[in-house]
């Protein structure tokens, strides 16, 4: 079936200050939409501007594609926090299992692909 993203990033409502506390709670909500379910998982996208919790996908890898802002995404790769900016049309594979999060985002317009389940957590997981 065929989607816009166009289209589903027009019905976001922009976040100004997304914290890793708010994927607890219903607050982020109108910044975030499924597009379209996908294997084990799902097309999302969003539009925020800030930093999120840790996550990671056990499952399988997240593909992560800029369509507008700049953010920079932290991966924990045996311990070590890796950092890569990405602005419009940049995308990176998240690798399955590993913890990331995103920092210092400024008027971010994403689209991921994110298996499911998907693991949440404030603090800097133990690897």
């Amino acid at each position: 079936m065929k989607k816009s993203l166009t289209q589903a990033l027009s019905g976001l409502k922009h976040l100004p200050g997304r914290t890793p506390d708010m994927a607890f709670g219903e607050e982020a909500s109108e910044a975030f939409a499924e597009v379209a379910p996908y294997r084990d998982g799902a097309v999302y996208v969003s539009y925020y501007s800030g930093s999120s919790e840790w996550e990671r996908h056990p499952q399988g890898d997240e593909l992560v594609m800029v369509l507008g802002g700049e953010t920079t995404i932290v991966l924990l790769m045996d311990t070590v926090e890796e950092r890569f900016s990405l602005t419009e049309n940049d995308l990176i594979v998240v690798p399955k299992g590993v913890w990331h999060r995103f920092e210092g985002s400024r008027q971010l317009k994403a689209m991921t692909i994110t298996p499911q389940p998907t693991d949440h957590r404030l603090e800097t997981p133990d690897t």
